[in-house]
């Protein structure tokens, strides 16, 4: 692996050299869309050549212990290479390991806010139920690593259920680690109208949006149409006694959005406006990256919401998320907002898959 690894960094530094060549050009300094593209580029070459130079440095040093145990001269300085040469090989895997994981770099929008939708699937009244227990769920998740949650919108049933609901949640890499709950989620339990004690499976899907930002998804008004009309649900002062409740359609593309949570229309438009926005970027980006489409496969998750991902088993107190065979008995923890085992399973996974990935690329002949 080390002299194919060392001709493909050689060919990374060529190519940073090429994109400074490229911005220092004044053509390409009044193109502001080109200038982002080619420094995000530089940026992330840069990322590799700076482990590069450690695993340089580090086979340099491999090297050096080899040409002393080869010699043999000093016993205590043989032994003392010896332990090097172990303790640098393992750095050396490791190095290895890092720069196939940047030659396949993350989701670029790992880094945004994330937008959570959720809507009960087959199952009735229970389902709804479900649909509102992933909602606390995820928020409980998002409060305990500080992050900031809005609510965006919701549509409730009688008994405490969510036919829908949509909520923004803003932190530190927030999209990133919530991506891989995209899918259905199905739940196996008595309901509490359930009077045999039978167990029920329903199911709820989940969809997470990356937020996008206004100047990213330029959405023209005359391709909206926008209906006005009053909130239903638990009653309360300005519900159900003015029109505030927002509907958009996106002409275009059939999009509907609908807001009701807020007594101010001109708020409830403004947050459907939001979903609106990352359900457009969303499109978008899966239209860019359907060449992609092989490579995305291999991942933790596709974002398929018919893709059925986890079983939560409460009679068992089990969850089972099918993706990486992974069955964890502490589904009273789990819903209660512990979700960290489950997502950094899913991370590991999915950084383990695109080190493969990596691999992969670095023992492809290039065109």
């Amino acid at each position: 692996m080390t002299l194919p690894l060392l001709g493909i960094l050689d060919d990374i530094a060529r190519r940073q050299a090429d994109i400074e060549t490229q911005m220092a050009d004044p053509a390409v300094v009044k193109d502001a869309a080109r200038m982002r593209e080619l420094g995000r580029e530089h940026h992330r070459l840069a990322d590799i050549l700076e482990v590069s130079e450690r695993y340089r440095t580090t086979l340099t040093q491999i090297d050096e212990a080899i040409a002393i145990i080869d010699q043999g001269e000093d016993e205590e300085f043989v032994d003392l290479a010896q332990e090097d040469r172990a303790r640098l090989e393992i750095e050396k895997t490791t190095l290895e390991d890092r720069i196939r994981e940047l030659m396949t770099p993350a989701d670029p929008n790992d880094d945004r806010a994330a937008i959570v939708e959720i809507r009960a699937g087959t199952g009735g009244e229970e389902a709804a139920l479900f649909a509102a227990d992933l909602m606390r769920m995820y928020i409980r998740y998002a409060e305990k690593r500080g992050w900031k949650v809005e609510m965006l919108g919701s549509n409730a049933t009688g008994v405490g259920g969510f036919k829908e609901a949509s909520f923004s949640v803003e932190g530190t890499h927030a999209y990133g680690t919530l991506k891989f709950e995209s899918g259905v989620h199905r739940v196996q339990r008595v309901p509490a109208t359930e009077a045999s004690g039978r167990i029920h499976t329903s199911a709820a899907s989940v969809a997470i949006l990356p937020e996008a930002d206004p100047v990213e998804i330029d959405i023209n008004p005359n391709e909206l149409k926008i209906d006005v009309y009053r909130s239903s649900g638990p009653g309360g002062q300005s519900v159900n006694t003015t029109d505030s409740a927002v509907r958009i359609t996106h002409l275009p593309t059939n999009t509907v959005v609908t807001c009701q949570d807020e007594k101010s229309q001109l708020k409830n438009k403004n947050k459907a406006l939001k979903v609106l926005r990352a359900r457009l970027y969303a499109a978008a980006e899966a239209d860019r990256n359907a060449k992609l489409a092989a490579e995305r496969k291999s991942m933790v998750s596709t974002g398929d919401r018919s893709a059925k991902i986890r079983t939560y088993n409460f009679p068992q107190n089990r969850v089972t998320d099918h993706r990486i065979g992974l069955t964890l008995q502490s589904l009273d923890q789990i819903i209660d907002g512990d979700l960290g085992d489950l997502v950094e399973a899913l991370l590991e996974d999915d950084r383990r898959r695109r080190i493969q990935a990596g691999a992969e690329a670095l023992t492809t002949p290039q065109a």
